[in-house]
């Protein structure tokens, strides 16, 4: 494997996955300092954007990995396979939209939402443009035309950004608009709308992509995608659900004001750990084509390097985040502070799905989709019975501790399972090290006196010993490759 090929792609790919999302997530400090935590606004805005990432698994329902598999395959023509996904993602979606609109009321309504069933009207659009856009920007990648994905990317957040500025730093001060924004629960609405007038922009960005359709439809090649990708399907619902079930669960465990405000608080917390998923998309943008269809393809080796290097770089950005905790805790308001104790929790277990992902090519590459929908199923259930049982009696720490809990279950079932099929020669000493030397060097940092900047300063020194060790393990393989 070339870890500097895989370096490249991932600093390509990132630059409009982390930087683009970093830019986005500035919009975190803009919501939590113009949205009081008591007024549960940001539980609205959680609990709806959770509802999007579901509804976008299931209305593409795995094609997007499915694409990436046929069009990698010998004999197989890449442009009917592309608009074989294009057609059934398209149609799935406009289905779905077309339905919202019949029952939006009863929906809005048992969803908790009856006085603004435009909002759910709204995410109805989001996610089907999202979904139809899903499959365009894996034909982006597929073609490695990273400089496109990037523009359409970075397009939707400097527009998304604008508009959020607007919104709440200009609308309360303009009298004419002041009401407008009073009526969406204080702007929390308005991001919404703003979300779907740059979804809708980036969508006529593909007009040359969306001509694709008119390939052809293969109704053999569409029944053998759909083979393939219907294990994908329910790997992709209850993978998302381990990362936003707690978040729909909540309003419904913990009911009232104070549910919404205490999801607000997780939510915003949340947000703060969230790097290590930047990390986990950019790495898996320029990983999986890599897999599939790249000069290492189907290589053992390939799946044991980079997993022991994502454990690796992410125990490094674990750490990096809990030592300047003091500083980066500023990136939301004050109020929200009382939910900073999930953070390492979350971000832990972002690294357990992290791997997860990394030991899930063995049952892609084997064709054997359904044990990822069998895995992230008990994962799943053991999460929501963490929620379920615990939420009632400790809140938002149980949505911590559930994740954590259903990610290391499925992350542990894939290894074991995964070397019955598919024997892969992990680091499992290398990665264990490192893994200890994280958590002496956490532990230290906690037995240092209170104080801020003493603790940043012992933590930047195990921090570069700790990225020294990285690098030194890095040459080493290079020699003896």
């Amino acid at each position: 494997m070339n870890l500097k090929a895989l370096a490249k792609d991932t600093a390509i790919y990132g630059l409009s996955s982390i930087v683009g999302r970093f830019l986005n997530y500035l919009l975190v400090p803009l919501y939590t300092y113009k949205i009081a935590a008591a007024s549960g606004g940001y539980g609205i805005v959680t609990n709806l954007y959770a509802y999007s990432a579901l509804l976008l698994a299931l209305l593409t329902f795995g094609m997007e990995t499915t694409f990436f598999r046929f069009a990698g395959k010998e004999g197989t023509d890449d442009k009917m396979v592309y608009s074989n996904a294009l057609r059934m993602v398209g149609g799935v979606s406009l289905l779905f939209v077309a339905l919202v609109f019949v029952f939006l009321r009863p929906i809005a309504g048992a969803m908790g939402y009856a006085a603004h069933p435009e909002y759910i009207g709204c995410f109805a659009l989001i996610a089907g443009l999202d979904a139809f856009q899903a499959i365009m920007f894996g034909r982006l990648r597929q073609q490695h035309r990273p400089i496109k994905f990037m523009a359409l990317k970075m397009t939707f957040i400097f527009v998304n950004i604008a508009m959020n500025l607007f919104i709440f730093l200009a609308m309360p001060k303009i009298p004419s608009l002041a009401g407008v924004y009073d009526q969406f629960n204080g702007g929390v609405g308005l991001i919404f709308f703003a979300n779907l007038a740059c979804t809708a922009l980036v969508t006529l960005g593909f007009i040359p992509e969306i001509k694709g359709i008119f390939y052809g439809f293969d109704r053999k090649l569409c029944r053998e995608m759909l083979a393939y990708s219907w294990p994908l399907l329910l790997l992709g619902l209850v993978g998302i659900l381990n990362q936003v079930a707690d978040k729909i669960l909540f309003p419904y465990l913990m009911p009232g004001q104070e549910g919404q405000v205490q999801l607000g608080i997780y939510g915003a917390c949340v947000k703060v750990a969230m790097i290590m998923s930047l990390i986990t998309q950019a790495f898996r943008y320029a990983y999986e084509p890599i897999v599939f269809g790249g000069r290492d393809k189907n290589n053992p080796d390939t799946l044991a390097e980079g997993t022991k290097y994502f454990v690796l770089f992410t125990l490094l950005a674990w750490l990096a985040v809990m030592f300047y905790l003091p500083v980066v805790r500023y990136f939301i308001h004050p109020s929200y502070w009382e939910g900073l104790r999930v953070i390492p929790i979350v971000m832990m277990a972002e690294i357990f799905m992290g791997v997860y992902f990394n030991l899930s090519f063995w049952y892609k590459l084997t064709d054997k989709t359904w044990w990822g929908a069998i895995m992230s199923a008990i994962g799943v259930a053991v999460m929501v019975a963490v929620n379920v049982v615990f939420v009632p009696r400790i809140g938002y720490m149980a949505c911590a501790w559930g994740g954590f809990a259903g990610y290391g279950v499925a992350m542990v079932l894939s290894f074991v399972i995964g070397q019955k099929y598919y024997p892969v020669a992990y680091d499992l000493l290398g990665m264990g090290k490192f893994l200890l030397f994280a958590a002496a060097c956490y532990a230290v940092y906690l037995l240092i006196p209170d104080n801020d900047w003493l603790r940043m300063g012992v933590g930047t020194v195990m921090l570069a010993g700790f990225a020294a060790l990285i690098f030194v393990d890095i040459r080493k393989r290079s020699i003896t490759k």
